[in-house]
């Protein structure tokens, strides 16, 4: 595996094509988007953030600096992803991003319930969706200081 993939800065982990596609050009426009890698379901975020299956090759410490996850994915469900990542010491300081179009209030109370950093519902506007993928962008990978990880 080559070392883009080592350095990965946003985990992106979204199964719709146009959203994925919307936030990574809205990344790329704020010239975010370079060492980005976007997953299709749950099951392979888990794969890549602890370097199983086709990720077996990645150290799992050297997790991206966010997840920008959605709820509602294939295989294995956002909330699950989220329960492994923030239960596990290797991963739990990961910031982790809730970017999906559920506004359901138990969505929202059990995700800060397993330790996510932020809930945002994906607005339905693109100008709007954009601005939002941009500030979270900046705000995560250049405002943000997260711990370092021994």
């Amino acid at each position: 595996m080559d070392d883009s993939v080592k350095e990965v800065e946003i985990l992106l982990v979204e199964d719709n094509p146009t959203d994925a596609e919307l936030c990574m050009r809205a990344l790329k426009r704020n010239k975010m988007a370079n060492q980005l890698v976007w997953v299709k379901d749950g099951a392979e975020a888990l794969d890549f953030i602890f370097a199983t299956g086709a990720y077996s090759s990645r150290n799992v410490c050297n997790g991206p600096k966010v997840i920008l996850l959605d709820l509602q994915l294939p295989k294995v469900g956002g909330m699950e992803v989220l329960r492994r990542v923030k239960a596990d010491e290797r991963t739990h300081s990961i910031p982790v991003v809730i970017l999906t179009s559920s506004k359901e209030d138990r969505d929202i109370a059990e995700s800060y319930e397993l330790g996510v950093n932020s809930y945002i519902s994906k607005p339905v506007e693109f100008d709007a969706f954009a601005k939002v993928v941009a500030e979270l962008g900046m705000y995560w990978l250049l405002v943000n200081r997260p711990p370092i990880l021994k």
